[in-house]
């Protein structure tokens, strides 16, 4: 998948309306160092932006270093630097850079949005966030509790009967489970309350409880869940409300790669079957039937093989050959495979990834790139070869494809998204499990174990109160070839 600029604006200004004051200094520089979050000077800031970024330094020629989401809480230090550039004061963060307390930033922790924001991504572990994508017919958007009758009125039927069947169709499917526990609607959206939008969010057209439905094949990523009216909700990181009875689920894909040891290394296999099989060898010499594969399941290759096509695993079994993907060691090296520095090793005909630290591999897995696979990137949907080095990283980041082309899509908070040439990117996919073909657009797709696990590995690194980081130092080659 391409790059697709998110639906709404993105950038938060540095104040309302910057003006000369009696400003400390012209500018300061980061120094880096973390700093002691209990001392007598550190004040909490939180984001009231989709994006607050975090700046180099203070001064007018201030770069940045990344931003915060909508909701993002964070210890800052004073001193508070005033200057044209921010009225309400800059502040430093940790680990490094500086904050302005303005449109996009307060130290008002109760302000709604960093209220309705509170839910954080989780890292490290698969999908940041519990994911959903339309159904036939998308979810309404609302923007507040609607009632009974509005519900009625807005989605042209009795509504009821829907959320009935909704629970009755997810109960046993472990569904229910991902949604966590699902209590009554958050105490700001009571007494009719108004869902608020980040500064920098454009405001689409409201109705009287609702901005109209969400793009047909859009995909979501929930905060929390609820009950109002006897029908399960849906509160969405954009900070829409959508009904559950109105969206499907999305199941995590089992799928992912192998990490590899530092004595191991290649060859890796994955299974092809969806019921592969291993085997154990018997004192006679024979094969017989040993525990099953799982679908794409990794294995660790010794290198050893014995007539009939069968390959040795590290851990004592046996398979079979004709059944297995393999990904082989490297004949040669590419210039830059020196010392530990980290580079990524793409394959588009085997379908592979490969993660390297100098000419030791680490980790090996299967991916889906672009559909159009050998052609060439300018004019079809495939992933440009050659070699990059990742640029930007986010947390999770929204695509869209251009309508116009027949190509609609709205995926909210892709997740793991690392940018490597262009709008190209590594990136964990929740709307299919087809790791191991052709399926982008062009992005590098993962599976979101994958996904999560590459992220925490590559450099440059995302700090943890973090959304994204641009990058300031020498990032993570990405090496693309057929």
């Amino acid at each position: 998948m391409r790059q697709a600029t998110l639906p709404t604006l993105t950038t938060s200004a540095p104040s309302a309306k910057p003006r000369a004051t009696g400003a400390t200094r012209e500018g300061t520089t980061a120094d880096n160092l973390p700093f002691d979050e209990a001392g007598a000077d550190v004040v909490k800031v939180g984001s009231v932006a989709w994006r607050t970024w975090v700046y180099t330094d203070t001064g007018r020629n201030r770069t940045r270093y990344g931003y915060l989401r909508a909701g993002a809480v964070v210890a800052a230090r004073g001193p508070k630097i005033v200057n044209e550039g921010c009225e309400g004061g800059w502040y430093r963060v940790n680990p490094r850079g500086f904050v302005c307390l303005g449109l996009g930033a307060t130290a008002d922790l109760s302000h709604p949005v960093i209220v309705a924001s509170q839910s954080r991504a989780r890292r490290g572990e698969g999908l940041p966030y519990t994911y959903a994508m339309s159904s036939d017919t998308p979810p309404l958007l609302y923007f507040r509790l609607p009632s009974s009758k509005q519900m009625n009125e807005s989605e042209g039927m009795d509504v009821s009967g829907r959320a009935a069947n909704f629970r009755e169709r997810i109960r046993g499917s472990g569904l229910l489970a991902a949604l966590g526990e699902v209590l009554g609607p958050p105490d700001f959206l009571q007494n009719d309350a108004k869902l608020p939008k980040p500064y920098g969010v454009k405001q689409p057209l409201r109705y009287v409880s609702h901005a109209g439905a969400a793009a047909a094949d859009s995909g979501f990523a929930i905060a929390r869940s609820f009950e109002w009216e006897k029908r399960l909700f849906g509160l969405t990181t954009e900070l829409d409300v959508i009904a559950l009875d109105r969206i499907k689920l999305v199941r995590e894909s089992a799928f992912h790669g192998v990490e590899i040891g530092p004595t191991e290394g290649l060859p890796v296999a994955f299974s092809k079957e969806r019921y592969g099989q291993r085997f154990n060898r018997t004192a006679e010499g024979l094969f017989a039937a040993g525990p099953p594969l799982g679908d794409r399941e990794g294995v660790k290759l010794t290198g050893q093989t014995k007539p009939g096509g069968f390959l040795e695993t590290r851990d004592g079994t046996w398979v079979a050959e004709a059944t297995m993907r393999r990904i082989e060691p490297r004949e040669s090296f590419p210039s830059f495979a020196t010392g530990d520095r980290k580079w990524i090793d793409i394959s588009i005909k085997q379908q592979s990834l490969v993660a390297y630290a100098g000419r030791t591999p680490v980790y090996a897995t299967l991916i889906s790139s672009g559909r159009a696979g050998l052609g060439d990137p300018n004019e079809t949907e495939s992933t440009p070869r050659g070699t990059f080095m990742i640029y930007q990283k986010e947390v999770a980041s929204t695509m869209d494809g251009d309508e116009d082309k027949g190509d609609s899509y709205n995926l909210r908070d892709v997740p793991f998204v690392q940018y490597f040439h262009k709008g190209y990117a590594l990136h964990g996919a929740y709307w299919h499990d087809d790791f191991g073909k052709v399926r982008s657009h062009g992005c590098v797709n993962l599976a979101p174990k994958d996904a999560a696990w590459l992220f925490e590995w590559t450099d440059p690194s995302v700090p943890a109160s973090w959304h994204g980081v641009l990058n300031k130092e020498r990032g993570t080659v990405v090496h693309v070839h057929p």
